[in-house]
């Protein structure tokens, strides 16, 4: 596979798309992130796997996000997503509440074929009063038990960060085995890495557990330090500098544009929507 540059990417993701990202633990692309807020996008319907983080705020600080579906959506020890919590106290975005095995129950039943999956710990929360499309049901096997039943969730696009892809297309993420489910659940899946290597990790018995197979990825751009300030395993850790001094730049509009255009369009002005 050749890999394409991450503009192009970028350009391949058309507006008004559901995009499935990971948390900040989990290989966020935030190189993406940044490519798709030069590209001017808009209207993404974004979903967090399972939450979401700093490259859903900085998304939505630019204006590209339409809504969110996700279980939180936070800069971790840093705080609350200021650009998040701003859009929505404004009601600039919607927000499809869930909570984190509801996130996940959902992408495997996309991952699986199947319309919906059963899930316990909803029953008398709160929650399923705003989420018409979970459905609460009597077990069909008369124990006379509830359970709720979450219908499969297929993105249109998921899009994450890995080490490295080989040059057979396969893209290795370690231990981050999450990132296989949203690759498995979603139409498209675009990886953005540190590297491109010779070889077949699908045939190294080290690297094989580690990697999803390019049957499942559409596209990949290199993207150097492309997690950042989120950690990458084994390669580079959590900036928190980084991230502290976004959370206090983005309180306010004009302090995100600031901060937008000196970090994505490298001094280049813009104005935050």
């Amino acid at each position: 596979m050749t890999p394409i540059s991450l503009e192009a990417m970028a350009a391949s993701i058309p507006d008004g798309a559901s995009l499935a990202l990971p948390p900040d633990n989990s290989l966020p692309s935030v190189a993406l992130a940044k490519a798709l807020i030069r590209r001017g996008a808009k209207g993404l319907r974004l979903i967090g796997v399972p939450i979401s983080g700093f490259a859903t705020d900085i998304l939505i600080g630019a204006g590209c996000v339409a809504e969110v579906e996700t279980s939180a959506v936070t800069l971790g020890e840093a705080g609350f997503a200021p650009r998040f919590t701003a859009a929505l106290k404004e009601g600039r975005i919607r927000i499809r509440d869930a909570t984190c095995p509801a996130m996940h129950t959902m992408l495997q039943a996309a991952e699986k074929g199947v319309p919906f999956m059963p899930l316990r710990g909803l029953i008398g929360s709160d929650i399923l009063a705003h989420r018409p499309d979970w459905k609460v049901v009597e077990s069909p096997f008369g124990t006379g038990e509830k359970i709720a039943l979450l219908p499969a969730l297929q993105p249109d696009v998921a899009a994450f960060h890995a080490v490295m892809a080989d040059s057979a297309g396969n893209v290795w993420v370690g231990r981050r085995r999450e990132c296989a489910t949203l690759a498995h659940a979603s139409r498209r899946v675009l990886v953005t890495v540190e590297r491109v290597v010779e070889g077949n990790f699908l045939e190294d018995e080290r690297l094989c557990p580690g990697a999803i197979s390019a049957t499942y990825v559409e596209a990949v751009a290199i993207a150097e330090r492309g997690a950042q300030p989120a950690a990458l395993l084994d390669e580079y850790g959590f900036d928190t500098e980084y991230v502290m001094a976004y959370a206090r730049a983005a309180r306010t509009e004009a302090g995100f544009a600031e901060w937008c255009a000196r970090h994505v369009f490298d001094g280049r002005a813009v104005a935050a929507e």
